[in-house]
């Protein structure tokens, strides 16, 4: 087990947002956070990472306690937030250079992995002169060198038209594989949560709760034709039920 989080529970001001909520990845796997907008997956990912504080319980990385801590745990929002007036190159190397590391040093770390994540050919253009899945490819390998064993990508596809996401998601599995990153990722997307997860948490009601665990027992990567088995209908029918 690499990451663990047992019994977090958050409230802001009257509102209670997350209830006795724990989940656990384990080192290599990719686990999907499922449910609906608002339901407090951003505010767990928040807990996680340090940024904020739950009200109760704890956060193990390795067996490590690392509540309240920030500088951890790899995480990318959304957006990719390149910034539009550094080279893809420089964009990249930030969080080194934010850890201290020389610029020189932090530019030849940083280059070194571009073949490896599909951005030979990049370092000195900027984030505009990119296609989406490259910023996004970008984003994903600055997110790694913020820390290179676990990462928490908050709907890190849902820009990319359905094409690119697909390109850009088989591309992440072989780079998890790869380079042995442990993935905890967001989505309301249940095709998408179906598609690349190892398991899969439910998050539903107010205050939040998890109120199951799925494990999808597919070989990995999962194509179009798992996407009209009958399989691939039974995980989406249950996952359905639970999210109403």
């Amino acid at each position: 087990m690499i990451l663990e989080a047992e019994h977090i529970s958050k409230r802001y001001a009257e509102k209670q947002v997350l209830q006795d909520i724990t989940v656990r990845l384990e080192q290599g796997e990719l686990v999907c956070l499922l449910g609906m907008s608002g339901v407090g997956k951003t505010t767990l990912f928040n807990v996680l990472s340090g940024l904020t504080r739950p009200d109760s319980g704890t956060v193990r990385l390795k067996g490590e306690e690392i509540t309240g801590t920030t500088g951890h745990l790899s995480y990318m929002l959304q957006k990719d937030m390149l910034l539009p007036h550094k080279t893809v190159l420089d964009n990249v190397a930030l969080p080194l250079l934010l850890n201290g590391t020389k610029k020189k040093a932090a530019r030849e770390q940083a280059a070194g992995y571009f073949s490896q994540f599909g951005l030979e050919g990049t370092q000195t253009k900027y984030p505009a002169q990119l296609s989406g899945g490259m910023r996004q490819r970008a984003a994903l390998l600055r997110t790694y060198l913020c820390g290179d064993e676990v990462a928490l990508l908050d709907e890190p596809f849902s820009a990319l038209d359905a094409l690119t996401r697909a390109d850009v998601q088989e591309w992440y599995l072989h780079v998890m594989e790869t380079i042995r990153l442990s993935t905890l990722f967001i989505t309301h997307d249940i095709d998408e949560a179906i598609l690349l997860s190892d398991r899969i948490y439910i998050m539903s009601g107010s205050p939040a709760v998890i109120a199951a665990e799925i494990t999808i027992d597919e070989a990995k990567p999962r194509g179009n034709d798992f996407m009209l088995s009958d399989a691939f209908v039974r995980y989406k029918r249950r996952i359905k039920e639970l999210l109403l």
